[in-house]
């Protein structure tokens, strides 16, 4: 049984094995041959996200009755897991459309905002970002410092907005903002703002030199005197922040599946590389010190995505996730990034080299536990779940 095939059939239904064996089919046809170039030259190719809308990816979680594919959480994991085998900048640009682009809306909006917004994003056609981190609030989100007030029927937004990924492509739509409306019992009254790209004082920084994700759209965004009308405010006024921890529970679970697929991609190559390679006249895949640590590399992928998996399916089941998509967000991450290092080094002088896929994990893998909430708050998450408070 080759490495591939063991690794697609964990617990899935036949609809499922579908999905992420046509996502795997595309990974290894579309995305992979691309992905060295997009890297290179720090490009997200716009062909391969229609292409992913065309195959219905934006929609997997949402209902058909807003043009989704009335699909789940664990759909949408298994294809940014498959994706994000071979290419993660491309994998963390469907996770953050969804998650953060369209679910909000699809959560919160007016039955108006759904309808004027949710078909696109769905589609693929557009996309949209989620502007949460600041300079001095990032784990600390509740330190937001970006303002909005209201006057004349309009709210007037004045801050900055960090690390913001899918803020600035050419079918970037919008960017839910968040920022202080008020106070309320002495505390910040932060709530949601959907800004359109092209608004007047909206501006869309240039995008950031990263480490690794070097194809995702990211940007530092400044609002001054940005003014958009009353109706863009998503959701209840002051409920913006516990709405998007509601939001950030989610999408745990999808960087999770993200990591996982990082993983696996590492894996796979490291035993073709090293079935391949001949160290002192044998096969490297033939020396115990190399089997043991593709043994591990292996455990961490099942590991990870046991987890995730269980994390999906509490969501899907409409039960309580938060501790178990903590867990996910938390082992996968870790695995990611321990199996770009372990399979850098299966590689040897080869994985120091961007052409081979190992090198941009290694490069890539590493913000998997830093975005969409830090291992320290993994662990903040599951500690408070002990009942340990302090």
């Amino acid at each position: 049984m080759s490495v591939q095939t063991e690794l697609t059939g964990v617990d899935l239904n036949e609809e499922q094995r579908e999905l992420a064996a046509m996502v795997r089919e595309f990974a290894e046809g579309v995305v992979a041959p691309q992905a060295y170039e997009a890297d290179r030259t720090h490009t997200l190719n716009l062909d391969v996200v229609r292409q992913m809308g065309e195959m219905g990816l934006f929609g997997l979680p949402f209902s058909e009755e807003h043009g989704g594919q009335g699909g789940d959480y664990l759909a949408l994991g298994l294809a940014i897991e498959g994706i994000a085998r071979v290419d993660q900048s491309l994998a963390i640009t469907l996770e953050a459309g969804v998650s953060l682009g369209a679910m909000p809306i699809y959560r919160f909006g007016t039955e108006e905002q759904k309808q004027e917004y949710l078909p696109s994003l769905l589609a693929g056609d557009a996309l949209a970002g989620f502007g949460l981190t600041e300079p001095e609030a990032g784990s600390d989100a509740g330190a937001t410092r970006t303002t909005a007030r209201l006057e004349g029927g309009e709210w007037v937004l004045d801050g900055s907005k960090q690390f913001i990924t899918n803020s600035g492509t050419d079918i970037t739509r919008f960017v839910t903002m968040t920022a202080v409306t008020g106070q309320s019992e002495g505390r910040k009254e932060i709530s949601t703002i959907i800004v359109p790209n092209g608004t007047p004082g909206f501006t869309v920084e240039p995008a950031y030199d990263k480490v690794g994700w070097k194809a995702s759209d990211t940007h530092p965004l400044t609002l001054q005197d940005v003014r958009v009308p009353e109706a863009n405010l998503l959701g209840e006024r002051g409920r913006g922040f516990k709405n998007f921890l509601s939001i950030l529970d989610e999408g745990r679970i999808a960087i999770a599946a993200l990591a996982t697929g990082a993983a696996e991609g590492c894996l796979e190559a490291a035993v073709d590389y090293a079935g391949k390679r001949t160290v002192f006249g044998a096969a490297l895949s033939t020396r115990q010190n190399a089997q043991f640590t593709l043994a591990r590399m292996r455990a961490r992928v099942h590991t990870a995505r046991l987890a995730w998996h269980h994390a999906a399916r509490l969501r899907d089941a409409g039960r309580p996730f938060a501790e178990e998509a903590a867990i996910a967000k938390l082992v996968s991450g870790e695995a990611a990034m321990d199996n770009a290092r372990d399979a850098t080094q299966i590689f040897g002088g080869n994985g120091f080299m961007n052409e081979y896929s190992v090198a941009r994990h290694y490069r890539d893998s590493k913000i998997l536990e830093i975005g969409e909430g830090t291992t320290e708050v993994q662990l903040l998450v599951i500690a408070r779940s002990l009942g340990l408070v302090g």
